[in-house]
């Protein structure tokens, strides 16, 4: 049991992937999101989003299913 790397996001992508993640879940994880927040470059370093190994698959399908809408 290890935590992998699902995508790279924006910062506000990432908590709503995280979320969308969690609703299902899928404990899920943001790396990064405070990096270089007291400079003001925070939005241009992308939010590791990170999920466990074992949850890769399931993952990785809720994210990059299409809208619902």
């Amino acid at each position: 049991m290890s935590l992998i790397e699902l995508g790279r996001f924006n910062r506000n992508e990432a908590h709503i992937v995280i979320g969308r993640l969690e609703a299902e879940g899928i404990p899920a994880v943001a790396f990064d999101a405070g990096s270089s927040i007291a400079d003001g470059s925070w939005l241009l370093i992308p939010v590791r989003v990170m999920v466990d190994d074992e949850d890769e698959a399931a993952a990785r399908a809720i994210v990059t299913a299409p809208d619902a809408a």
